[in-house]
């Protein structure tokens, strides 16, 4: 009779044993798994899987990013969609405020600046090309991405202040600095027959003020 009782307890001690082990790995605690990056959500490199910072998050530096605009900065790291292109700004009507050399034909002096018109109309119709019209006269000219204006050598009907039209060459350069501000140098020159069959020549160069 007595082993007839101890099968049945050694089974019973078994189960309390399992039970028992059971519960004590249902308390043991979740183990988190530990991943490193930015945690700020305002930083460039933020992580949104991170659940420990690192020490690595880089602020948000906001400006135009593209180095193909005229207001591209170096140190942005996040665009801030503010981009302007030299080409874009530099089209429209420009008021211009010229300080002209003075021309002086056989002793007869002429003011540039006062035969120039109060302002300027730069049109274009591919990119980097274009077409200024200082008065009825039209001038050739290219622009770069970072505003830089070149005016090539080529002749133009303008009046001078000679009180008629007279072929002149044109050529030089100048910068569109902002959406409202530049300036051009342009130089002048040509022949005009004060005493026929004598040409005289003259030339004078132009800082011009561009402002809208």
């Amino acid at each position: 009779m007595k082993n007839t009782f101890k099968i049945p307890a050694i089974l019973l001690l078994a189960v309390i044993m399992v039970i028992s082990s059971c519960k004590k790995e249902d308390e043991s605690p979740l183990v988190i798994q530990v991943l490193m990056g930015c945690t700020d959500s305002t930083a460039v490199n933020f992580n949104p899987l991170a659940n420990t910072n690192d020490g690595s998050c880089i602020s948000a530096i906001l400006g135009c990013t593209d180095v193909l605009a005229i207001n591209y900065s170096s140190i942005a790291n996040s665009d801030d969609s503010t981009c302007i292109y030299a080409y874009d700004i530099a089209l429209g009507v420009w008021d211009i405020n010229p300080d002209c050399e003075e021309i002086d034909v056989l002793g007869q002096v002429i003011l540039l600046d006062d035969q120039l018109p109060e302002s300027i109309d730069v049109q274009g119709t591919v990119e980097e090309t274009l077409f200024i019209y200082i008065g009825d006269a039209q001038v050739s000219a290219t622009i770069d991405y970072f505003g830089n204006i070149i005016v090539e050598e080529q002749t133009v009907s303008i009046d001078a202040g000679f009180g008629f039209p007279i072929p002149v060459q044109i050529f030089g350069s100048g910068k569109i600095e902002s959406e409202n501000s530049g300036y051009m140098n342009l130089t002048f020159s040509g022949e005009i027959d004060i005493i026929p069959g004598i040409p005289t020549a003259f030339s004078s160069t132009c800082y011009i003020t561009l402002s809208k």
